[in-house]
């Protein structure tokens, strides 16, 4: 395994490996350059029962997520940088090939309702993983925060598109 530090990660490629889903871990560290630019690495390519392969960038999340008392649900932002980045990736892999954002929720207790009744227990820790494609997920995206350049989908229209990965 891989990148064990980040957990989020960590508890997907175990998912991957308990399901026999034939993939390649990606070395983050290492930025390619395309056309003179660094380009931000996707985290995995995962070769998908359907036929597809996968480019994935694994989002980690808390769900809920507390700040300041209040708790947020279904956060699914990402970075400029993070949707360039996998546009690079998906056109200069070409035919065959999408990208995709795999939101790793790490499930926080007490949760009443969870995203979904498909769940991965990694070091005794519950996640959820919810993908959806960079191409929905670009049509749908709207700034979050200019200060830290980022995007983010209404939650009920990421909830309308987003899927447990056993169903993607």
């Amino acid at each position: 395994m891989t990148r064990r530090h980040i957990h989020y990660e960590a508890a997907f490629e175990d998912y991957l490996r308990s399901r026999g889903l034939p993939y390649i871990a990606v070395d983050e560290h290492r930025k390619a350059i395309f056309g003179g630019e660094r380009v931000k690495s996707f985290d995995f390519l995962v070769y998908h029962p359907a036929g597809d392969k996968w480019l994935v960038d694994v989002k980690g999340r808390k769900f809920p997520y507390d700040t300041d008392g209040q708790k947020r649900y279904w956060e699914n932002w990402i970075t400029r940088e993070d949707l360039a980045g996998l546009t690079h990736w998906e056109e200069a892999f070409g035919a065959g090939f999408r990208a995709v954002l795999v939101f790793a929720y790490h499930l926080q207790r007490p949760l009443r309702r969870p995203p979904t009744d498909f769940l991965h227990v990694f070091r005794d820790e519950q996640y959820a993983f919810m993908c959806i494609s960079l191409a929905e997920y670009r049509r749908a995206c709207r700034p979050r925060s200019a200060r830290w350049d980022t995007l983010s989908m209404p939650r009920a229209r990421f909830r309308a598109l987003a899927r447990p990965i056993q169903y993607a």
